[in-house]
């Protein structure tokens, strides 16, 4: 199982609140409400999924940080 923490808190979708928040990685993100949920460009599709070592909110896009070329990945 693949896991990857964005931010460094348990944060329920009824906790969220817009604006831009830091990640594990060292860059932000902008947290959107307007419409539905939204990580930066990607939408939220599920919330509040349990897991062992804290809570998903499942999106319909990956994420990268800016300073990655994807096409060299």
């Amino acid at each position: 199982i693949l896991t990857y923490h964005v931010v460094a808190a348990k944060v329920m979708a009824a906790d969220v609140k817009p604006g831009a928040v830091a990640t594990v990685e060292g860059s932000d993100i902008t947290i959107t409400t307007d419409g539905g949920v939204k990580v930066n460009d990607a939408n939220v599709t599920a919330t509040d999924v349990e897991a062992s070592n804290g809570v998903i909110h499942v999106i319909d896009a990956v994420l990268v940080p800016a300073d990655v070329d994807v096409s060299k990945l």
